[in-house]
């Protein structure tokens, strides 16, 4: 339990109030589904970018990661690497394209209904079994978050931990569900800044109080030298291709995240992508380096050593051992912005899911946008209630239940995505096999073990959901493909035309 836990609740208490205001003020600013699924899509570039990177780099950013550096030493700079370059990759490649094709098929307000306009599909698969998908790995993904949360609160407050858990559920529930995409995303700047502050400020001190960075390293080296090879595993075995690829091809799941390519169909203009993107890509860089440092600063400094799920608390530790109780109650925040910056974002992807693309397309057509709100916002109450059931088991790595998640989205949406930006020719039938098979390998593969199967679940359901795509939409009716092909020249003139600030095609 955390020193002086009363300073420390009051800080979180006065977060928790700013947070809530922001709420109250995009309740006001939410009109229809529209405003409380996407904003209006109204977003600037530096709300935007921060959106999507907070909103990205969940509770595991200052929990996980620094707890895999802790224990893995600089081995996680794979793991870091590729996510700097997936965030670089997901800017340039969709962002700009995602928005303009989203407007231009159906004015499409979620991942699901854009498949199903993009494609003229029109029994209701494709677009239910991107539901289907979406709302089963962000149940998983927003566990994760609930976890971190129930471990922060446990480790400061000294709370049990369902009760931990049961607080994280309700912090979250509260603004996402008032005031929607607007809260989320106006939060998020917030909690984006205290995130990168937190970031700077814990491995600078703690580096300073050890003598630099270079007498850290020294001494981790004396300590343990494979823990700064990043070719060799802390046991000094060579890290073979498989353990290299699981760590670097996160970056890969960047694709089909639909929480952070919400933000990319919510900007104002795609002439506000390019400064969007080096804000986005400068952030995370700050953020990983940070989260990194921690990491390797808590070896040299927390006695006794942490193992297990342990570890996953160094930066809690750390903060506890260097800061006075109102500095480290602000600290510790940032803990709870990473948590509820991105769990937010996903109960309103589900929310927003279950309301679009289940709710009104399949029982209630006429609905009216009062009542699609309202059911919006019941949903999220519903997904977080699921969630937190999901979340009770304390052994939980917060790592590995994003690990899971993330894949499940980056193998069952990116390939077809992707491709839909890219390829004319791609068909309906190859999009609804792209996700079915990207999300079964990713559930199949992860039950299994050993040899081949110890590479991380992401790489081959992108690659089996990838040429799922290529070989049933080559086999398409010609007839169909060809008018699919035709409206896509067309969407994509538009966006050769809107200018040369939105990375044009």
């Amino acid at each position: 339990m955390t020193q002086h836990p009363v300073v420390i609740a009051l800080t979180f208490a006065l977060y928790l109030a700013a947070i809530l205001m922001i709420g109250w003020y995009a309740y006001r600013r939410t009109r229809d589904l529209a405003d409380f699924i996407l904003g209006g899509r109204r977003l600037g570039s530096g709300v935007a970018a921060f959106s999507a990177s907070a909103s990205d780099m969940s509770g595991w950013l200052l929990l996980g990661l620094p707890g895999f550096a802790y224990a893995a030493g600089l081995e996680s700079l794979w793991l870091a690497g590729g996510l700097l370059l997936g965030t670089w990759l997901n800017w340039r490649l969709v962002a700009a394209r995602l928005r303009v094709f989203s407007v231009a098929y159906g004015n499409a307000l979620t991942l699901p209904e854009y498949f199903a306009n993009r494609f003229e599909e029109r029994t209701g698969i494709l677009r239910g079994l991107a539901a289907f998908f979406t709302l089963l790995f962000f149940l998983i993904y927003t566990a994760s978050g609930l976890v971190a949360g129930g471990k922060l609160f446990e480790s400061v407050f000294g709370l049990p931990y369902v009760w931990s858990v049961a607080l994280a559920v309700l912090s979250i529930i509260l603004y996402t569900a008032i005031g929607g995409f607007l809260a989320v995303s106006w939060s998020d700047v917030l909690q984006g800044l205290l995130m990168v502050l937190a970031l700077v400020v814990l491995p600078w001190i703690a580096l300073t109080q050890i003598g630099g960075l270079e007498p850290a390293l020294d001494r981790i080296g004396s300590l343990n030298p494979d823990l700064l090879d990043p070719l060799t595993s802390t046991d000094g075995a060579a890290l073979g291709l498989i353990a290299i690829l699981s760590l670097a091809a996160w970056g890969l799941g960047y694709f089909g995240q639909p929480h952070i390519l919400a933000r990319f169909q919510a900007i104002e203009s795609p002439d506000k992508v390019g400064l969007a993107r080096r804000i986005a890509v400068s952030w995370v860089a700050i953020s990983l380096a940070g989260a990194t440092l921690t990491g390797l600063a808590g070896i040299l400094m927390i006695e006794p050593a942490l193992a297990g799920g342990e570890r996953e608390t160094v930066f809690i530790q750390l903060v506890n051992l260097l800061f006075h109780p109102i500095v480290a109650g602000v600290l510790l925040a940032a803990i709870l912005s990473a948590i509820m910056s991105t769990a937010d974002s996903q109960l309103l992807v589900c929310s927003s899911a279950f309301t679009e693309d289940v709710y009104r397309n399949v029982f209630r057509r006429t609905a009216s946008q009062a009542e699609l709100v309202r059911v919006g916002r019941l949903a999220v109450v519903l997904v977080s209630l699921a969630a937190f059931l999901l979340a009770l088991d304390p052994e939980a790595m917060v790592l590995d239940l994003v690990a899971y998640a993330w894949a499940g989205f980056g193998a069952a949406f990116g390939p077809a995505l992707l491709l839909s930006l890219y390829w004319p020719r791609m068909s309906g039938s190859g999009a609804l096999a792209g996700i079915l098979v990207g999300g079964i390998t990713v559930v199949v593969w992860k039950q299994l073990g050993g040899g081949l199967f110890d590479l991380y679940e992401l790489v081959p359901g992108l690659v089996m959901s990838g040429l799922a795509i290529l070989l049933v939409s080559l086999t398409a009716p010609r007839r169909h493909v060809d008018g699919l092909a035709a409206r896509y020249f067309q969407v994509r003139q538009g966006v050769n035309a809107v200018g040369p600030g939105s990375d044009p095609v």
